[in-house]
Order: C-alpha cells, then structure tokens, then sequence
C-alpha cells in the first residue's frame, strides 16, 4: 500500500472520541502531498499543500506508510531524522491516538 493509499483511508480510521473538539490541519509532505483537515469531530483528506497548516510531517512514503502501519516507531524516525516536523510538535505527538492503526488496512 502507498503512502497516498493509507492516508486516504485515515477518515474510516479516525477516532472522532478521541479528537474531542480538536481543530487542525496535518499536512503529509510526501512524494504526492496531502492532508488531513480535523474539525468537528469528523475527519476529511485532500490532495496537494494546504496554505497553512497546523502541523507538517515530512518523510519519505516508505517510512511514513512503516510509521502508520506500527512497524517503525515515531520517536526513532525523529530521532534518526527519517521524520522532520514543522509546527504543533504536541499535536504531532497525539497523532498515534487519534487513528486506529488496524483500520488502515484493507
């Protein structure tokens, strides 16, 4: 599965409980840009760069589809540099929690 795949997918993975009254932008600089819009308890994706976002996770699709599938650990991709951040470093933090991983499967 690529990148893009698993992103789309996000919105049938989000936990609306979770998220609570959150509000944010997650923008994925990956090879084919996206993001994720969450606001209102509901969870949408969209194609390109959004113009101003509340965080942004660069990686390469690989590591970010081993990042979402549990088989490569964010603090280790920080650290290692596979993973850079841009903007609300807490709420890149609370990412993990806010999506259930065995929903992205298909």
């Amino acid at each position: 599965m690529t990148a893009k795949e698993l992103i789309q997918l996000m919105p049938a993975a989000f936990k609306a409980e979770t998220a609570g009254n959150m509000d944010a932008i997650i923008q994925y600089d990956i090879s084919e840009p996206m993001y994720c819009i969450i606001r209102s308890g509901a969870c949408e994706v969209a194609e390109g760069m959004h113009e101003n976002p509340t965080v942004t996770i660069k990686m390469a699709d690989d590591d970010l589809v081993n990042l979402m599938t549990g088989e490569l650990d964010g603090m280790t991709a920080f650290m290692t540099g596979k993973l850079k951040l841009d903007g609300d470093m807490m709420l890149a933090q609370r990412l993990g929690t806010l999506f259930d991983a065995t929903r992205l499967e298909t």
